[in-house]
Formats: structure tokens, sequence, C-alpha cells
């Protein structure tokens, strides 16, 4: 039988150790080493079994050891120090203190939140990102709030069989026995929020809270006994529905997670939030809420529209426009009809989600409706997501396209490997990685080298541990090669990450007689270490893992090659420190950021990858290899087979004897000196820090100063705006340039002289403060199109006729031949990009 639900009896604590409690309640303990530390003191033995999670450590010791621990002063006196430390971390001024005119709250709602494999409510890269968007954000003293879904089954824990396929469990999570506590109301109830669904239904939810350093994470939990059995499975599994319930996922998400925000302001008198930052289009419906709220205060939906798109953030992750959740418009519209949404249009949600289909309704134009400030996620992922999207602002060039990028970093306290910490502290002076000087005397060749290995030893160590395990459960014991499985002294790549075809998890596979050669090659070895989890309908996905796991068990190379199942956190924390080389072929440019070679670079590992995501900005010869790509357009097996045996032969001829080169010492100094070089100029650039204090600078304090400004005074700006913005929607169409005027081109100018241009443009019903009219000009291609280019204001100088003269002088900036054109765009103080209404109108030669 089967256990419905599970619970943790916690043992009392002695007097002397109770703040144990709140280090191990704060999710800080997750990236704070000396924390860590101090839990695996408790039980080293305890703190694996319980997978490092101290709630469950707490309960696994046993009382006797915690009296032990109780009479020694040393270990109390520690308890004291670390506690004092987390209530100085807690309430002292940190950067974003220093800041002036920010906001005072911003929600960050995600479908996932990686923070640590003792709180398993992720499945990959978005959830991780999001976990360290917070962690970061705590550090920073950024005052977010997260938002996210509590899962009763997490993602699936995934399990090889004999044959090599992948296998999927959900555990039964005990929220009780996680580092959760449950929102209360003064009356000691649980806190909810509540959702009207078709049929009379009402979907409940109650509300959890993990404590992230500094940051809030609200989560919610729809298995309470005010749902009937079918709502009560509406957040079972984190990815794991279609259809309505994937709809109502983000439906809670998103409504409710806003009704949560407003719960929790209430009991504990936190500021509402001025920013709202959406994680991918799943938490869409969060601007759909907040209309409704706008409008039961007196606004219409165009003026309440205008408030919540000044202070909406939206990031886009997929370069795919399969990767975008879709929903049939009549289940949406079903959903939205009845008491959800109370005073809102279905008819104006509906068009807000438009694509293509008519039939369908798209999370990611959704986003971008409700959402004043967009970007992706790497620079080359701002740009595909320019072209992707570009439709939304017909008449404008890609580079155009109000998307920009920011592009991702990782948490580096929890990615950086204790070893390579404790180095630092040791011979630089600080645990912070990123802000030390690892060209340093200080830290010798053999020093560094040394820990390399050690950090390569450990993972040698846990993949034969992982390999054991398995064997034992499918065969009922593990063979003896085993034991040899990997050697701490070969060269190590490593490959792990979600298993979609684009990722290429099998391309290493494409020629297998010299991947043989490299794996057992006599004097430059290579192994291989690699991980990953196929969503569960993906049975292509599990197909390649089953290759690439058949093939690792071959006699000939199962030595230098192993398939470690249960990617997750934990294993992470080992995979990335143990590899000195992370490996990435996806096909290009499907891979938004691929973060996993990132925290293998805070650790000193070296990249081998396709010219793709943050590698494309980042590659600079001296940190890692660029695989070459070959043309996009090329057939899809010929491209696998260029990329593949440019892979190889980057392997054979530069990687490994890069490695292999060894001086009179036994040091790869090339080697090392590639380590130096990325530890010192990618830390910081890599880091979540920059990535967030960019968030902070250009897209947080611009939407909230627009927001401010869009809600004063009972929101007469937005009322203003929205009315304009109807009236140039309606006369944009009678806007024409009739003529181009240009003075001093009769004569060839140089540089540094001036021509006059002068434009006649017919603005029907608009004035000339409602337009721009500019000059654009740049290099010109063969095919007419302008690039580079270059724009001047026209300034309106009197009208003539029915027309409206614009003119200004333009300095000629350079010589060359140059190709330009007038525009017309639409201009006012709320907007926060020309193109963001998709109107232009450009002069016709």
């Amino acid at each position: 039988m089967r256990a419905i639900r599970r619970f943790t009896v916690r043992t009392s604590l002695p007097a002397r150790l109770d703040r144990l409690d709140a280090l191990a309640a704060n999710l800080r303990w997750s990236w704070h080493e000396p924390t860590r530390e101090l839990f695996r003191e408790i039980s080293l033995d305890g703190w694996q079994a319980t997978g490092h999670d101290p709630v469950q450590l707490l309960g696994w010791v046993g009382t006797a050891r915690l009296e032990q621990l109780a009479e020694d002063d040393d270990f109390v006196a520690r308890v004291d120090a670390l506690a004092d430390d987390l209530g100085d971390y807690l309430s002292q001024a940190r950067w974003y203190q220093s800041l002036e005119d920010v906001p005072e709250s911003i929600a960050y709602f995600s479908p996932e939140f990686g923070i640590t494999s003792a709180l398993p409510q992720y499945s990959g890269g978005l959830g991780i990102l999001a976990g360290d968007h917070l962690k970061a954000a705590s550090d920073l003293g950024v005052p977010i709030v997260g938002v996210g879904l509590f899962y009763q089954a997490g993602y699936f824990k995934q399990a090889i069989s004999r044959e090599g396929w992948q296998q999927e469990s959900y555990p039964v999570l005990d929220p009780d026995g996680l580092p959760l506590k449950i929102l209360r109301g003064a009356d000691g109830t649980h806190a909810t929020v509540a959702l009207a669904l078709p049929g009379g239904r009402t979907l409940h939810a109650r509300i959890w809270q993990a404590t992230i350093g500094r940051v809030p994470l609200l989560l919610l939990d729809t298995n309470i006994h005010e749902n009937s059995d079918e709502l009560r499975t509406v957040t079972d599994r984190l990815y794991g529905g279609g259809g309505e319930q994937r709809l109502q996922q983000e439906l809670l998400l998103g409504i409710g997670g806003v009704r949560a925000l407003a719960v929790y302001s209430e009991l504990t008198g936190a500021p509402a939030p001025a920013v709202y930052h959406s994680n991918e289009g799943h938490a869409g419906f969060l601007g759909i809420e907040r209309i409704s709220r706008l409008i039961a205060e007196g606004l219409g939906f165009d003026e309440a529209l205008q408030v919540v798109r000044a202070g909406t953030v939206f990031t886009t992750h997929t370069p795919v426009p399969a990767g975008i959740d879709r929903f049939d418009v009549e289940l949406v519209h079903s959903h939205l009809s009845g008491d959800l949404v109370p005073g809102v249009d279905v008819a104006r949600v509906l068009e807000l989600g438009r694509e293509e289909d008519p039939a369908i309704f798209n999370m990611a134009q959704l986003g971008f409706s409700l959402a004043q400030r967009a970007n992706g996620v790497s620079k080359l992922h701002g740009k595909v997501s320019r072209r992707m999207f570009a439709s939304r602002w017909p008449g404008f060039d890609s580079e155009e396209v109000p998307i920009t990028s920011v592009t991702n970093g990782v948490h580096a306290p929890t990615w950086t490997s204790p070893i390579l910490k404790h180095l630092a502290e040791r011979e630089l002076g600080t645990l912070d990685t990123t802000r030390c000087d690892w060209g340093s005397d200080a830290v010798s060749d053999e020093t560094l080298w040394s820990v390399r290995r050690e950090m390569r030893e450990a993972l040698v160590q846990e993949a034969r541990e992982r390999t054991r395990v398995k064997h034992v459960r499918n065969e009922g014991a593990a063979p003896r090669w085993v034991d040899e499985l990997l050697d701490p002294d070969v060269l190590t790549i490593g490959f792990a990450r979600r298993v979609p075809t684009y990722k290429r998890l099998t391309l290493m596979l494409h020629d297998r007689d010299r991947l043989r050669s490299l794996l057992t090659h006599p004097e430059r070895p290579v192994q291989l270490v690699i991980a990953g989890k196929s969503h569960p309908a993906d049975e292509q996905g599990k197909a390649l893992i089953q290759e690439l796991v058949r093939f690792s068990q071959e006699p000939d190379v199962r030595g230098r090659i192993v398939f470690l199942e249960n990617y997750d956190i934990s294993m992470a924390k080992s995979l990335y420190p143990g590899c000195d080389v992370w490996l990435n072929n996806p096909l290009r440019p499907l891979e938004a950021c691929g973060t996993s070679g990132m925290k293998a670079a805070l650790n000193g590992s070296l990249n081998l990858s396709i010219l793709d995501g943050w590698w494309e900005e980042y590659f600079d010869g001296k940190n890692g290899w660029a695989i070459p790509s070959a043309h996009e357009q090329m057939d899809a097996a010929d491209r696998d087979a260029f990329e593949a045996n440019a892979l190889y032969e980057l392997i054979e001829h530069q990687v490994a004897p890069r490695y292999y080169d060894r001086d009179e010492r036994g040091l790869p100094t090339a080697w090392i000196a590639s380590i130096r070089h990325t530890l010192a100029a990618m830390s910081p650039e890599l880091s979540a820090e920059r990535m967030l204090a960019e968030y902070v600078d250009r897209l947080y304090t611009p939407a909230a100063k627009a927001a401010a400004v869009a809600a004063a005074d009972e929101a007469r700006a937005a009322r203003d705006f929205a009315v304009w913005t109807g009236r140039m929607r309606d006369a944009f169409g009678q806007v024409e340039v009739r003529h181009v005027e240009v003075d001093g081109v009769d004569v060839p100018p140089i540089v540094g002289d001036e021509v006059r241009v002068r434009a006649f443009v017919e603005l029907g019903a608009l004035s000339p403060a409602d337009v721009t009219v500019e000059v654009v000009a740049g290099t010109i291609t063969e095919e007419g199109d302008l690039r580079h280019t270059r724009r001047f204001a026209l300034e309106p100088v009197g009208a003539e006729g029915t027309a409206q003269r614009f003119e200004s002088a333009i300095e000629m900036p350079a010589a060359g031949t140059f190709g330009y054109t007038v525009r017309v765009v639409p201009k006012h103080p709320m907007l926060a990009s020309d193109a963001e209404l998709g109107l232009v109108a450009y002069a016709k030669g």
C-alpha cells in the first residue's frame, strides 16, 4: 500500500542548542558554508542520509547526540556565533540599501524554485535560475518576495533500469518536514486564497512560506481539505499535467499569487510590490488579476492595463515557439468567464494572448502584452527573441523590437565547491571566490592543481558510489569493476542537463569508434561523466538516454564513461567542480543561456561549447574552446556530423594535449594558466549578483518609477495615456510622409559638414506633439537595407498647407556611403520604447 502523506517527528532541542532551529529554518544554510559545516559536524552520516537537510537531520540524530553536543561549550559557542551572524545578515544594510529612489518591494513569480535539494520544487534551469535570483537578492538586500506553487510530489526522481530506460517515481513530500512554515492569520488558522472555477467550483490554496535569507518565498498548495479530491491534485506535480490542469496551475500561480501577496502584506505589514516580475510566461495571469483589482477601484480596462504594464517585467526563456505554453482559447474563455476576475472583459484578455492561430491562447504573447519591459537571458537570446516575436511590432527592424537582454548569472556561494572556497579563505583571505586575485603568487600552481585534483577525486568517488547503488538495486550486487570506475588523474569532461533533442545528448556518439579512441587513448585518455533527465512524456528523450547508457556499459569503455541517474542540485554540487571541462553542444541558437557551464567555470573548469547562449558573449580564447557551428540551414544529419567531428578534433588535438602537457614538476602549466584566467575574469561576470544588479538598474527601477507615475493622483497619468493610446491607434493610419528634401548634398559633403533635412508630414487628427519625426541613416546593403543606423530627430517648424514641416541640420560624423529614410513614430513620456505600440510610418521614396 502507498502512503498518502508523510510526517516528521522532530527531536526536542536542549535549551543550549535552541538557536539551531533558527539556523535550520532559514535556507541561508544552503549556501553559507560555516553553517553547513556546523550541521555536518552534528552527524556526517545523518547529513548524508537526510540529503543535506538540517530540518530532517535534527530529527534523525536523536536526543543522546544533541545532549552530548549541548555539553560541548565550543559547539554551543559556534551555534550562538552563527545565529548572531545570521541576525546581523538579516538586519544590516547591504548594497541595495545604499541606492536611492529604488522600489520598496518587488514580486518575483516563477513556476519553480531551485533553492536546495531539501526543497525539491524544481525541474531544471528555469527553477535553478529562480533560486539563484532569490539568493542573490538576499545577499544584495534587494527586497524581493518570491511567489510559486508547492508541488506535493515535486519533480520526478529518476532511476535507470538494467536496460538503460529512464523510470520515474514521485515521492510523497511532507511539507511539515520541509523548511517551510504555514502563513497563518491572527486567529491561528492557515491563510488561504480562493479562485472561482467553471461549474460553480472553487479552488482553495493555503500559503506556505520558505525563508531564503532575507527573502520570503510564498508557495501555494491545493492539497487541503477545502478542495474536492480532483482539485486537491492541481498542484500535485511540477509539469506533470496538461490541458486543464496546467491552465489551472498557471491561473493559481498568477491570479492566486497576487492574492497571496495581498494576504501576506495584510498579515505581516510588508509593503505591496511596486514591480511584478514574471519569470517566463507561466505566471502571465498575474496581470489580469491586477487589472481586475484596479477596475474594482474605478479604472476602466485600458486605464488599468496601462498601470499594470508600467510596473511589470517579463523574462522570456525560450528560443523556440514550441517552448511556449499554449492553451485552447475556449478552455481559457471558460475559466475567465465566471467570477474568477470580476469586471474584466474576457474578450480583451483573449486578445492580449492572441497569436496567428485564433484558436490558441499564447502565454508568451500575454506576457508581452502585460509588461512594458521584457528581456531575454543572454545577448544572443535577446537577438533571437527580437526576431521570434518581431510580428508584434510590425514595421520595425528586429534590433528595434523592445526586448532587451540580461544575461543570466549563477549564485557563486551555492555553486562554488567548499574546497575552492577554503583555498580562497586560506591563501587569499576571503570565502568570496568572485573577488579574489587568482593571479596572485599566494596561490601556487602546485596548490591550485592539488585542489583541482581533490575536487575531481571527490566526483570520482561519488560516481562510483552512485553507480554501485544503481547496480545493487537493479541486480542485487555491484560488479567489481565499479571500484575502478573513472580515474582522478584522467581528463574529465562533464555533460549534464535536461534531455530535449536540441541539447543533443548523444552527439558525442556520432562516431563511436572515434569516441572509443579518445576514451581509451594510451597516453591522453579522456573520461566522461554524464547526467540528465528527460520529461516523463518525452519518449524520444528517454531513448537518447538509453542509447548513451548502453554504450557506457560496453566493456571496453565502461571505466571511462558513466551516466549518473537522478541529476539534481545535490549531484550538481560535486559534478561541476569535479570536471576539468564542461561540454555543451546544443543546436545553435536554441540554448537561451545554459548556466551549467557558468557553474563549472566558477570552479575553474574550462568550457568546450557551441557558441550559443552565454558562451557566445564570454568565450575569449583563454577560458576554453568554441566548437565550430555548421550553418543553421544545413541538413540536420550533416550538421550533426560536422559539429561532432569538430568536437572530436578539438578534444584530440587541443584539449587533451594541453591537459597532459606537463613540466618537470608534473604540472600542466598552460592549463593552470587557463584555470586562473577563468576564475579571475569569469567569476564576477557570471555571478547572480551581477545579473540582479542589472535587473535593478535597467528594469526594476525604471518599472517602479513608471508605475508610480501611472498610479499617482488616482491614476490620472494612466487614464490620460490610455486615451492617448486609443487615439493613436485610431488615427495613426492617416499619418503619411508626403515629401522629403535634403539641402547640402548636391556637392558631396565632407566629414563635419551639415546637411539640412526637411520632411512634410500629414498627421491627420494628430498633432506634432504626438509624434517624433526622424531621419534614420546608416550603411546600406546591396539589397537596400539600412544597417548600423543612427537616428536624428527633426523639429516641427510649422504647417504648410495640410502638412506639418519638420526639419533639422545634421552633421556628417564619418566618411563613406550612407542611406537614409524618414519615419514617424508615436511620442509620449510614458512610452518605454518608440516601438511599443507597433506604429510607424515611413517615407515612400
